[in-house]
């Protein structure tokens, strides 16, 4: 890796241009709130949707440490090459973090292996994160629970493999709960879901969800070791032959 840790943001970048309440809150999309809060220890590029490739070219992703994934409206649209590519960067150890609505992502979808869905509702509900790994790099930093007065209710059941490790819980006003907080490893990948992050809503300036996405990158960094061998394997050493044992 690079002295800083290289990270890519990815945005569909579709709600941002065709809907002016959006457009109010992330004038300059979604990403670009995402990567400000990064802040200066890592360096920070975009991609989007309607580049060439996705943004996500070979060139693009084997210079991305950690990539970071906002998806909602148009997930059918990626490209199931574009897709496969991205799996096969984290299993050799490029770290994942899907933000809200990527849930229901093709690359989340695909390495989860599961369907990957929820309840949902939008009734601007007071939704209380609660921190139930308070140990965990992830939350270093962060108090008892993060609380935002208004977002999108995600509710249980979340159809996703059993977690790694189960770092945060929602809790909204109108009584759900949900698993917001998730690690999980594929290959030599790191991936950690987090919840918050409707459109709508100022989320991603809330300084302790910045501080929860800056931690997930540190550590969802790759790993310094080398990418396993496999396939057929001389031996080691010399392997006496057997004799045949007489009937």
């Amino acid at each position: 890796m690079s002295q800083k840790l290289r990270v890519t943001v990815w945005n569909e970048f579709r709600h941002e241009k065709e809907s002016e309440k959006v457009r109010s809150v992330y004038p300059n999309g979604i990403h670009q709130a995402i990567g400000e809060g990064l802040g200066a220890d890592v360096e920070v590029s975009y991609a989007t949707l309607d580049e060439p490739e996705h943004g996500l070219t070979e060139e693009k992703l084997n210079n991305t440490d950690v990539l970071i994934w906002w998806g909602h409206k148009a997930h059918g649209v990626v490209e199931d090459a574009i897709v496969d590519r991205v799996q096969q960067r984290v299993l050799r150890g490029m770290g994942l973090i899907v933000l809200h609505s990527g849930h229901f992502s093709k690359i989340f979808k695909k390495l989860m292996g599961t369907s990957c869905d929820l309840k949902w509702r939008e009734a601007d509900e007071k939704e209380r994160i609660w921190v139930v790994a308070p140990n965990h790099p992830i939350v270093e930093g962060i108090g008892q629970y993060i609380e935002l007065e208004a977002e999108e209710m995600y509710g249980e059941h979340f159809d996703i493999p059993q977690p790694d490790e189960l770092i945060m819980v929602s809790w909204f006003e109108g009584g759900e709960v949900f698993r917001s907080g998730c690690t999980f490893h594929r290959g030599q990948g790191k991936i950690f879901y987090f919840r918050p992050g409707h459109e709508t809503y100022p989320t991603y300036y809330n300084e302790q969800v910045r501080r929860v996405i800056r931690n997930a990158a540190q550590w969802a960094a790759p790993s310094t070791r080398e990418y396993p061998v496999y396939g057929n394997h001389k031996p080691l050493e010399p392997i006496k032959a057997k004799q045949a044992q007489q009937g």
